[in-house]
C-alpha cells in the first residue's frame, strides 16, 4: 500500500502492540527450549543393544554420549565414539545450534529498545530487525534438527537389532525453533503497516475523525429529539 506520513495515522491505545508482546514472549521460551536441546545428550536413544542388559540403553547428543538404565538416575556419560562425532551432521548441528542461541540473544537485545514499552510509540524498524534476527535463529535451529531426524538411523551404522528412537531433544528443538520463527515473523511484519494499521494498533486520522464526527451528529440528533 502507498506510504503515509506518521502524522496521518493515530494510535488507538498506548499499550504495547500485541504482535510485539507475542514475539517478546515466544522468543525467550524458544531460546530456553533450544538451549536444553543443545546441551542435553538425548538426540536419539539406542535400545535393545546386543550383549547388554535389556534395561540398559545409550543416549546420544551432539556433545556427549551417555549410558544409562531404566532403573538408574545417574547415567555414565563421557563415552567416546569418534565415528559418531565425526559425522557431518554432528559438526553442523554443533555450529548451528550454538549460533542460534547467540543470534536469539542478539535479536532480543535489538528488539527490546525498539519495543520501548515505556514510550508512547515503538520504534517499528528496530523492533522489526530484532524480529528478523529471532526468525533467523529459529531457522538455524530447525535445519539441524530436521536433518538429524531425517537420517536418524543413518547417523552411524548400528545393528538391525538395535531399536533407534527419537530423543526428547529433537522434540524440544522443533518446538523451540517454531516458537522463534513465529515470534520473529510476527514482530517483523510490524515494519510494514498492513491490514489498515491493525497490526500496529493504529487507524488513519481521517477514519478516526470521520467516526468522531458521525458520533457528534448522532449525539446532536438525540439532543434535538429530547428538546422536541
Amino acid at each position: 500500500m502507498p506510504g503515509r506520513s506518521t502524522q496521518e495515522w493515530v494510535r488507538l491505545s498506548l499499550r504495547t502492540p500485541g504482535i510485539l508482546i507475542f514475539g517478546m514472549v515466544m522468543a525467550p521460551c524458544g531460546w530456553v527450549l533450544d538451549l536444553t536441546a543443545t546441551v542435553a545428550p538425548n538426540w536419539r536413544t539406542l535400545h535393545n543393544i546386543p550383549n547388554t542388559p535389556t534395561e540398559e540403553f545409550i543416549e546420544q547428543g551432539i556433545w556427549d554420549i551417555c549410558r544409562t538404565t531404566t532403573t538408574s538416575s545417574r547415567p555414565a556419560c563421557g563415552l567416546n565414539d569418534s565415528t559418531y562425532f565425526g559425522n557431518q551432521i554432528i559438526e553442523v548441528a554443533q555450529g548451528l545450534m550454538v549460533a542460534s542461541l547467540i543470534v536469539t540473544i542478539l535479536g532480543l537485545a535489538v528488539a527490546i529498545p525498539g519495543v520501548r514499552c515505556w514510550k508512547d510509540s515503538p520504534n517499528w524498524t528496530v523492533a522489526g530487525l530484532g524480529g528478523l534476527l529471532i526468525f533467523l535463529s529459529g531457522v538455524m535451529t530447525i535445519i539441524p534438527i530436521a536433518w538429524y531426524t531425517h537420517i536418524l538411523t543413518e547417523v552411524t551404522s548400528v545393528s538391525p537389532l538395535v531399536d533407534v528412537r527419537v530423543g526428547y531433544c529433537i522434540v524440544l528443538g522443533y518446538i523451540g525453533g517454531i516458537f522463534e520463527v513465529l515470534g520473529g515473523f510476527v514482530m517483523f511484519i510490524g515494519i510494514c503497516r498492513c491490514c489498515g494499521g491493525k497490526n500496529r494498533g493504529e487507524r488513519r486520522v481521517e477514519e478516526v475523525t470521520a467516526k468522531d464526527c458521525h458520533g457528534c451528529l448522532l449525539h446532536s440528533a438525540n439532543i434535538a429529539e429530547l428538546h422536541l
